[in-house]
């Protein structure tokens, strides 16, 4: 019996679907392989947005034409919202719906190269904007002890870099009575004997303590690479979003990354368009990201989502051909500051970490602050690091 599993969404689903077909595969089903017709095809999918909602319902679609005769399940976050829309289609076979109770371990790896090693779920957080902690439960993690086994294993499987993703990573440690930092310290002094590298997932910027920052610029092993949520830079949408911190706070860390790490990668959240960003607010939004000395930023177009609270608020609501400028104008900021922090990188020495993909002769790699080189291929350097000269 042949199976296949389609996946959409973010790093955490993949690292799901992958454990889901791990322990398939260990009860004797054979991986399809591209292009073969298999037997049963699940199909893992994301809720973040409505277009997101949209691509789970094509990707169902898809899957029946191209596999006529398979068994068709479909999980995720979108069957745990909307299982009923999701049965109604003729297409399906059946909805699971995940448990939200428990912590249920996984990785993927990328290439061998890399690996997603999930450790944390759900969020406690219930942003006015977001359908996430009902689709995902409260949150929830694994012991430290247990994410270190795991993070040995994946490496004496021959991965190099290990990313640590979930929903609220920052948050580690609720289930356990342990914290985010007594997690970076275990995984930064495994005992393995060959080099290694972690790379922190998203970070609530309430939850990125300068004590973390300082781990980080001393760190043998994790990389100088920080990902942060801003969503709004006014403080007024910050309060209608339910944000645990105001922009007074956000500037504070990042400025504290620059000082110690000046080098350091960092990308930032920000959603355009919700509900109550008058243009006012907006204005005072766009001067603030201007102003931050960060990376990249990762625009978000916010999408209704049904069942959360912004949209019982009385609030005026952004056009849609505005909130499509507003992104645009955004994507236009991140690219002027990531090409700004590629020249102040020039000329600082870098390790960059070689993939193992044949790209027509060339091999690309990442350095540790996220900056993407390109080298003729060359097998004997396919995941193995390599510090280029200044």
């Amino acid at each position: 019996m042949k199976v296949r599993i389609v996946t959409l969404g973010c790093k955490l689903n993949f690292a799901e679907s992958s454990a889901l077909m791990n322990e398939l595969v260990r009860r004797g089903w054979e991986r399809a392989k591209p292009g073969e017709n298999a037997d049963l095809v699940i199909v893992n999918t994301c809720t973040v947005t409505d277009t997101a909602d949209q691509k789970d319902r094509q990707a169902i679609h898809r899957v029946r034409r191209e596999n006529p005769g398979a068994r068709i399940v479909v999980t995720g976050c979108y069957a745990r919202l909307h299982p009923k829309e999701i049965a109604a289609m003729v297409e399906v076979d059946r909805v699971v719906r995940k448990r939200d109770d428990v912590f249920l371990p996984a990785y993927s790896k990328d290439d061998r190269t890399r690996c997603f090693l999930k450790v944390q779920d759900g969020c406690n957080y219930f942003c006015t904007y977001c359908a996430i902690p009902y689709a995902r439960g409260r949150s929830r993690n694994p012991s430290v002890e247990s994410v270190c086994a795991q993070a040995m294993t994946v490496l004496g499987e021959g991965a190099k870099e290990i990313v640590l993703t979930g929903v609220n990573i920052g948050d580690f440690g609720r289930s356990t009575g342990e914290t985010f930092i007594d997690l970076l310290r275990a995984l930064d002094t495994l005992p393995f004997d060959a080099p290694y590298r972690v790379r922190i997932g998203s970070v609530e910027p309430n939850l990125l303590t300068a004590e973390i920052i300082d781990l980080v610029a001393r760190s043998a092993h994790i990389a100088p690479h920080f990902h942060i949520p801003l969503q709004s830079g006014s403080d007024e949408v910050l309060r209608i979003m339910n944000r645990h911190y105001d922009t007074s706070l956000f500037r504070e860390r990042v400025d504290c990354i620059r000082r110690v790490l000046p080098h350091a990668f960092i990308g930032v959240d920000c959603m355009v368009g919700v509900r109550g960003e008058t243009d006012e607010r907006w204005e005072a939004y766009l001067r603030f990201v201007e102003s931050l000395p960060v990376s990249q930023l990762h625009v978000f177009t916010y999408s209704e989502r049904e069942g959360t609270r912004m949209l019982t608020m009385d609030l005026p609501v952004v056009p849609a051909k505005e909130r499509h400028r507003r992104s645009q104008v955004l994507h236009q900021v991140s690219g002027s500051k990531l090409q700004a922090f590629y020249a102040a990188c020039e000329g600082v020495p870098q390790t960059v970490l070689w993939e193992g993909k044949n790209d027509h002769g060339v091999m690309y790699g990442f350095s540790e602050n996220y900056i993407r080189h390109s080298r003729p291929y060359d097998r004997l350097r396919v995941n193995t690091f390599e510090t280029l000269p200044a």
